[in-house]
């Protein structure tokens, strides 16, 4: 699989509004949005706008981004109602299983989420 410029993706063309997506969350470094094809009752994809293509490309200036893409997942489960609980994941690389080469963190609820995964 060739991995695709971060900013050329699917992603990146939602942040533009060239793509429709169901938008839940946005504040000026990152956008929420659900999965078009959820694995869980709640799928939610955190990305930020800055295009970085997967996490081992994050730089040491991207730290505070990082921080935040969290903090927002943690603001979006409030929002959605999620106290039972819910996963954060980030698939880094192909082995990882990224498929979109625009860092994203994946937010899972709503349905009892086993261990291990995959």
């Amino acid at each position: 699989m060739q991995q695709q410029d971060a900013q050329d993706t699917i992603f990146s063309k939602i942040i533009r509004r060239e793509i429709p997506a169901d938008i839940v969350y946005e504040d000026d470094l990152c956008l929420g949005f659900r999965d078009i094809t959820p694995q869980a009752p709640t799928h939610i994809l955190v990305i930020p706008k800055k295009p970085i293509p997967k996490l081992s490309d994050a730089q040491p200036e991207d730290k505070a981004l990082l921080g935040h893409l969290l903090y927002a997942v943690s603001e979006i489960a409030k929002e959605q109602k999620l106290g039972n609980g819910y996963r954060t994941v980030i698939n880094t690389g192909e082995e990882g299983g990224q498929t979109v080469f625009h860092l994203h963190l994946h937010l899972l609820a709503g349905r009892n989420l086993g261990w291990p995964p995959g």
